[in-house]
């Protein structure tokens, strides 16, 4: 269970750096500056990649330190 959950933190770790670059329903939907910001702009959106690249690492870390 625990590695599913990883899995689970390096996929949406990938969507929220994608988000920056790509602007599509789902991005649009995971978009973290969006849901904590009231005034999500173009200029907040790298935000996005900080977190996702956070999330992912750790996500991604923690699954290689499991095996």
């Amino acid at each position: 269970m625990s590695n599913l959950l990883h899995i689970g933190a390096v996929v949406y770790g990938i969507v929220l750096a994608a988000g920056v670059f790509v602007t599509h329903p789902v991005t649009e939907a995971f978009r973290v500056d969006a849901m904590f910001l009231p005034q999500a702009t173009d200029k907040t959106r790298p935000l996005n990649l900080i977190f996702g690249l956070l999330v992912a690492g750790y996500g991604a870390w923690s699954l290689w330190g499991q095996g």
